[in-house]
């Protein structure tokens, strides 16, 4: 009897083990299936649009960069992500934003559509619209009011909102233009043409490029100030909080100051 049930011990113990080394094996095998996905390099694909949005975004060929690019590639960075440049054409963004496609863009809130559906970070660089006047000319302007009877040089298809109700009227005249550079041409050679309107950053880097920095002057009145961000799908709420951490770190230490200088 005991001869028994020493043996009935024996394959017991047997039988354990072989459930304990199977155990083992799996849970080995398991977390060899993880390993890759935990260490898989992380990637945020980027719209920079195919023409970009200089100074903000720059494309040249397959090289990109910019306010909002150097930002962005800096801030990755510290998250471990690698940055992949998307030329998503403006009418298609959202869509494929929202479809996965891409994983964030440049945009303020004010301009889109449904911003509830996404996820925004905090502004990098505000968008600032002034009016870009001859510097031999008289012109003055603090409220719309001192715009009556004036004709604005603007780009075809944007909005004003300060002064929407006046081109409406009449009482102020807008002349589109379809490509920023343009505009400045137009109003230092055309007739009847008193200013150009167009972001500050935007106008003062087409002006450096093009020689014309003595040519205009800027209005110290804005018609509108709008914070230029990153626009995310909602699942991406974790990366924007931690791009706002690093953002602010970019200010509060310089950073952010030494881009910006680069592109005024």
């Amino acid at each position: 009897m005991r001869k028994d049930s020493s043996s009935r011990h024996i394959l017991i113990s047997f039988a354990s083990l072989a459930l304990l080394f199977t155990s083992l094996c799996g849970a080995t095998a398991f977390a060899n299936e993880e390993a890759p996905s935990q260490d898989a390099e992380q990637v945020f694909r980027f719209n920079v649009s195919p023409n970009g949005y200089p100074p903000y975004l720059i494309t040249e060929g397959d090289k990109q960069s910019g306010i909002m690019w150097d930002v962005v590639v800096l801030v990755a960075e510290q998250l471990d992500y690698r940055v992949v440049a998307e030329k998503i054409p403006r009418k298609r963004v959202d869509q494929m934003l929202m479809d996965g496609y891409i994983d964030g863009t440049t945009r303020a809130k004010e301009w889109t559509d449904n911003p509830e559906d996404f996820v925004f970070t905090d502004p990098v660089v505000n968008i600032e619209e002034v009016l870009f006047v001859p510097k031999d000319s008289a012109f003055q302007f603090e409220v719309p009011e001192d715009l009556l009877s004036k004709t604005l040089v603007t780009h075809l298809g944007y909005h004003y909102p300060a002064l929407e109700p006046y081109f409406e009227s009449g009482d102020i005249r807008r002349f589109d233009v379809s490509k920023d550079r343009d505009m400045f041409l137009y109003v230092l050679h055309g007739e009847d043409l008193d200013a150009a309107i167009a972001d500050r950053l935007v106008g003062k880097w087409i002006l450096r490029n093009e020689g014309l920095q003595k040519e205009f002057t800027t209005t110290s009145t804005k018609l509108s100030e709008y914070g230029f961000r990153l626009m995310l799908r909602k699942e991406w709420a974790p990366f924007a909080n931690a791009f706002n951490r690093e953002l602010q770190a970019l200010r509060e230490n310089g950073t952010l100051d030494e881009i910006l200088s680069n592109y005024r």
